[in-house]
């Protein structure tokens, strides 16, 4: 976390927290998403407007990080934006030698591998659990052929309960007396 981020949260320890804002895809990119976008719809049935800029891209992934109940969030200054997942919190990129690193660039090691019964193929991993991304598939089916990896079958609609992470912070939030 940024040392500029850890110095806002001590000065205002108490700010709200932020809910249905933010959304990342399945694919790792980022959505914000306005008052109109949420009144449309879930996320990812309204998805809002893709995140372009690089610095402020860079800025949510050094801040990224996940609560005890298993939902995602961004640390904005002393603010935690709670993210809306497509998928999973984090979206794996594949490298020569079947290195895997987060959307986020941040290495992992793979544990276990999950195929759901769409065929997508997920890693467990030494920093979380995410999705291969679909660009990625080629190298991932060489990982499977060759058996650095070996899928074990999981509907993902059970992958959030098992892996510990909350697709939607915003779905599950009660509302608070005024």
């Amino acid at each position: 976390m940024d040392d500029i981020v850890r110095q806002a949260m001590a000065k205002w320890p108490n700010v709200p927290h932020c809910y249905g804002w933010l959304g990342l895809d399945a694919r790792g990119n980022w959505y914000m998403r306005d008052d109109r976008a949420q009144a449309a719809g879930p996320f990812p049935q309204a998805k809002g407007s893709l995140l372009r800029h690089e610095k402020l891209i860079e800025f949510i992934h050094r801040n990224y990080d996940r609560d005890a109940q298993g939902q995602w969030f961004f640390q904005n200054g002393p603010q935690r934006v709670y993210v809306e997942l497509e998928a999973t919190p984090l979206v794996w990129r594949l490298h020569t030698g079947f290195s895997v690193a987060a959307h986020t660039g941040r290495p992992a090691r793979a544990r276990a591998a999950f195929l759901d019964q769409q065929g997508r193929l997920y890693l467990d991993t030494d920093i979380g659990f995410g999705l291969v991304h679909s660009l990625d598939m080629d190298l991932a089916a060489d990982a499977v052929e060759q058996g650095v990896w070996v899928p074990q079958e999981q509907p993902a609609e059970e992958m959030p309960a098992r892996f510990g992470y909350v697709p939607s912070p915003a779905a599950g939030r009660v509302a608070r007396p005024a």
